[in-house]
């Protein structure tokens, strides 16, 4: 198991240093699945007409019925030449969905890209609110608002910016960290990936992923930001099948008093500069 951790942080590191080879990828296979989810009936909503298209006909509309809730979308690829020792799950951060681990904003191959190239059968799911996962009513179901975030948001919380008024539209007039390596000229392009967030699904999101798990693990797990909090208690709940944990700047990594639950399970934490920068990071 130590060689299959080392294994994947190695790989974390040349995904991060150099381009992906533009070798073409070769799969066995690829197609999505969903997990999770529970039904919802609503009763007592007025039924009402929605014009769903300019010069049609109103259609009646009954809100009242059983509703699929908190679902989560999930997508793999099977390598042709399978050399990675078991699948990697990518789990994406806070407003954010399984784009993160595709194409770069500026345009590079991303780390989905780059491990099934190097042979490992990946998934990259959406979280449950996210993506192609979809969300549900508000306040109907869901119970708390979602929450949007502007264009400034990220490039100060990801310490991308020296801090507050530091985003700019014009990039040569943005106020990058020094040495920051982010390409500047694609944050534009990284703010498109950004969707609404609830702060109500955790529980939910949780056990999606923990069927995920059961699903196709034995596995690696490779989360970002918000996922920290997933990950963790993921593994905490399936320590025989995460075999390893690499956690991205973890925003949340759950109570320390269950740490003992991961003493089998090898854990990489990666936090990158200027960390200080932001309360919000552990």
């Amino acid at each position: 198991m130590a060689q299959v951790f080392r294994a994947v942080a190695v790989a974390l590191l040349l995904a991060g240093l150099s381009a992906c080879s533009q070798a073409p990828i070769q799969l066995a296979q690829m197609g999505s699945f969903h997990v999770g989810g529970r039904e919802v009936l609503l009763t007592g909503k007025p039924v009402k007409e929605v014009l769903f298209a300019p010069g049609g006909v109103p259609a009646k509309v009954d809100p009242n019925g059983v509703y699929q809730v908190e679902q989560m979308y999930v997508q793999y690829f099977i390598p042709k030449d399978p050399r990675g020792s078991m699948p990697l799950l990518l789990w994406h951060g806070g407003g954010l969905s399984g784009v993160t681990y595709e194409t770069t904003p500026d345009g590079r191959e991303g780390w989905l890209n780059y491990f099934v190239k190097k042979g490992w059968p990946t998934y990259n799911s959406d979280a449950v609110e996210r993506g192609r996962s979809g969300w549900a009513m508000y306040p109907e179901i869901f119970k708390t608002e979602p929450v949007f975030l502007t264009k400034e948001n990220p490039f100060e919380r990801f310490r991308i910016g020296q801090g507050a008024g530091s985003y700019n539209k014009d990039p040569s007039k943005m106020r990058p960290m020094p040495g920051s390596q982010f390409p500047t000229e694609g944050y534009d392009n990284f703010t498109k990936q950004v969707v609404p967030r609830w702060t109500s699904t955790d529980e939910p999101t949780i056990a999606a992923y923990t069927e995920l798990v059961d699903k196709v693990c034995p596995c690696v797990v490779v989360v970002h930001s918000q996922a920290g909090l997933f990950g963790v208690r993921v593994a905490q709940a399936r320590p025989d099948k995460v075999k390893a944990l690499v956690l991205v700047e973890p925003a949340a990594v759950g109570n320390i008093a269950d740490a003992p639950k991961l003493q089998k399970v090898p854990v990489l934490a990666i936090y990158g500069d200027y960390i200080e920068q932001d309360a919000r990071w552990p």
